[in-house]
């Protein structure tokens, strides 16, 4: 593996579509290929400044989830194993330093426009809504929690898919008049279990994942699968599990070093949340590097490897 962050990768393979950190490919008719950079984004901004090997964790993270958990639901997982996706793909062979340990191939679905956001402790933009409101997606919640407070049962709180701009959170509901009360409830109730398997997993490790979110497609049989990365810093609030403490906002293993660094330059006034983004320093990357690489140690048990 690289040790050169990647900032973007070109492949000679038509380009699909470009995300805040993905770019994703088409290998041919049944097939993708996600190449996850090391670009990272906060507050809705990208960084100038890429992650080093942050594009491995979460791609190498979401391949151990989608091995351990595909007894729930299909999923549009194939490989992230670099020589792998080098023997199927033979074009790659010589863009390996781009895509080793960062690519997955994955199945070709059609997604379906909702993200399954399930929240298992009250945290982000649902504490700040319970907190002026006492509802979340304008439904109301049990009075006197607190902040990161374990909600029980966990809650599935479905948003919209916004091209740009913030996802809306929606009811179950209007989940339910949209998609139709099969597909709905079979995302709930697949949404469900597949935190609750996770959850308890990582809760080994000493990590709580406080709320996730996770997005299906539709194969070309017309099935629902599970698509786009699983149960990763970038998709979910992972918690150390020895620093936990009702009342309050909780340190995390992903991006927290470079929102600290970010929310005091804009306390001070030195940048107003927008783009263009500040310059980051040296030490910011490199720390919020390492939180990546330990949530990965910490889910899995193993050392990121070198060689994927």
């Amino acid at each position: 593996m690289s040790t050169t962050p990647l900032v973007e990768s070109t492949l000679p393979l038509p380009l699909v579509r470009k995300g805040k950190v993905r770019e994703v490919y088409s290998v041919d008719e049944k097939t993708l290929l996600l190449v996850t950079s090391d670009r990272i984004s906060a507050f809705d901004v990208v960084m100038n400044e890429a992650i080093p090997k942050k594009g491995a964790v979460l791609t190498q993270i979401s391949g151990y989830w989608f091995k351990q958990l595909d007894n729930i639901v299909p999923n549009h997982f194939v490989s992230c194993n670099t020589d792998e996706i080098v023997e199927r793909v033979p074009v790659l062979a010589e863009h390996r330093e781009q895509i080793a340990g960062r690519a997955t191939l994955a199945i070709r679905t059609e997604p379906v426009p909702f993200e399954c956001v399930v929240r298992g402790y009250i945290t982000g933009s649902a504490w700040k809504e319970y907190e002026e409101n006492g509802t979340l997606a304008g439904e109301a919640l049990a009075e006197g929690l607190r902040e990161s407070q374990e909600l029980q049962p966990a809650i599935f709180s479905p948003a919209t898919k916004a091209e740009e701009g913030h996802d809306e959170n929606i009811t179950f509901d209007r989940m339910l008049s949209e998609a139709g009360k099969e597909v709905a409830t079979h995302l709930r109730d697949v949404s469900l279990a597949l935190y609750e398997a996770g959850r308890e997993r990582a809760k080994k490790n000493g990590i709580i994942i406080a709320d996730t979110k996770f997005e299906f497609g539709r194969s070309p049989a017309g099935d629902l699968v599970l698509i786009d990365e699983l149960l990763t810093p970038d998709s979910s609030r992972f918690w150390p599990a020895d620093k936990y403490e009702i009342g309050r906002g909780q340190p995390s293993f992903d991006k927290q070093p470079l929102r600290d660094y970010l929310a005091g330059l804009k306390k001070a006034g030195e940048w107003n949340g927008e783009a263009p983004p500040p310059t980051l320093p040296a030490e910011v990357v490199q720390a919020t590097s390492v939180r990546y690489q330990d949530a990965y140690l910490r889910i899995t048990g193993e050392k990121l490897s070198e060689n994927p």
